[in-house]
């Protein structure tokens, strides 16, 4: 059954585009790894500073490896081993849940 994690990041109004460049420059980054289905970065449109960081696994134990993989070293550290750059976000959660139904569009 695949599972979805949400992380919902407040960012400040003059983070937003830090943000989201920062997310455009890893572009591709998790698309290999095994078990990875799906990636949407969901800007609020109004009465939030909630961005939405949308991800679908094949299960909890492949987003758990991606975790303890390729996410971990991404946060390590900056670029070329340097300082890591200010988060753009204030806050962070994390949701978790099971899809227990989908659909698709019909007739496309």
């Amino acid at each position: 059954m695949s599972v979805v994690k949400i992380n919902v990041l407040t960012v400040p109004q003059e983070q937003r585009e830090t943000l989201e460049k920062r997310f455009a420059s890893r572009a591709h980054a998790v698309e290999s790894s095994d078990g990875f289905e799906w990636f949407e970065l969901l800007r609020p449109v109004e009465g939030t500073d909630d961005y939405l960081v949308y991800t679908r696994w094949r299960d909890e134990a492949s987003f758990q490896a991606w975790m303890e993989g390729p996410m971990k070293a991404a946060h390590q550290g900056g670029a070329d081993g340097g300082e890591r750059p200010k988060p753009a976000a204030g806050g962070s959660t994390v949701w978790s849940f099971e899809v227990v139904q989908q659909a698709a569009p019909t007739g496309v």
